[in-house]
């Protein structure tokens, strides 16, 4: 079974008005392949909402923070295409570099607020070439709906509020994290852990359960960071970037359950950094 790949904006184009002249509607999931079961999750989740679904594959040179992180992304476009094909993807969009920046390119989006701190604050600039890249996907590909995983709940705060501001005619829907069996949350970047690793990874979805289960307890973050901080070092991790409690409605920071909340963690492990998030709700009290 092959899948249509097609490489360039004007070929995009001329598939979709086809599909939009024939009254279909139009799903999107951007990714950077390395493709695993939770963007195979939100590729189920689009054929759901829309009559036709593309899978978007570009590896966005500048949304790194180091040349090296950019060379050690895994490429994987004929292993990701063959996962595509049987679940029905209408068509893999898989520009290069000259074709989504062609020569003499020079604008930049920059989603302010909720793209500062966290992931925002250890890499800067990362939030401005997502942004800049995922508006051009959009408009390129013309969707009704994109697909978006929780685990990078930052970006889905950062592409919510550009879809708004920019009045983008496309409706954002967010999908669960899918985790390993252990726990750990899948990313691409889990291909880079060695064994040794990747049996110390699920400690950062243990201790961030664990912690927020004790705010919506009642506990407050401020006191339970140190542990949660020292539980992640003795598992290997280090350093801890970050340890945050954020409202889910607006992302301020907060530091109790007083309101639906986002627990967010990001860590290194060996030379891989992983983030992942848990969602904090507090306990009803009798």
């Amino acid at each position: 079974m092959s899948l249509a790949i097609v490489r360039t904006p004007a070929d995009l184009r001329a598939a979709v008005r086809a599909w939009k002249a024939a009254g279909d509607t139009v799903a999107v999931v951007p990714t950077m392949g390395a493709l695993h079961a939770g963007h195979l999750a939100l590729v189920a989740a689009a054929r759901r909402e829309a009559g036709r679904v593309i899978v978007t594959l570009f590896v966005n040179p500048r949304q790194f923070n180091s040349a090296g992180d950019l060379a050690a992304y895994p490429r994987t476009e004929e292993e990701d295409a063959a996962k595509l094909a049987p679940l029905g993807v209408d068509l893999l969009y898989a520009p290069g570099v000259e074709a989504m920046y062609p020569p003499g390119f020079a604008t930049t989006i920059s989603v302010a607020g909720v793209s500062e701190g966290l992931c925002g604050a250890h890499r800067p600039g990362h939030f401005d070439g997502m942004a800049t890249v995922v508006a051009k996907l959009l408009l390129q590909t013309g969707a009704d709906v994109a697909l978006f995983g929780e685990k990078d709940y930052q970006q889905l705060q950062v592409i919510r509020r550009l879809t708004r501001d920019l009045d983008l005619p496309v409706r954002i829907v967010a999908c669960p994290t899918v985790r390993e069996a252990d726990g750990l949350a899948m990313s691409s970047r889990n291909l880079r852990l060695d064994a040794q690793q990747r049996a110390a990874a699920p400690a950062l979805a243990r201790v961030l359960s664990a912690t927020a289960a004790e705010i919506a307890a009642g506990a407050t973050l401020s006191r339970l960071r140190a542990d949660a901080g020292h539980a992640l070092a003795e598992a290997g991790f280090g350093p801890v970037e970050y340890l945050e409690l954020r409202a889910e409605d607006d992302f301020s920071v907060v530091d109790d359950a007083s309101r639906p909340a986002r627990l967010l963690a990001a860590a290194w492990l060996g030379d891989v950094r992983l983030i992942d998030n848990v969602p904090v709700r507090a306990i009803p009290r009798p």
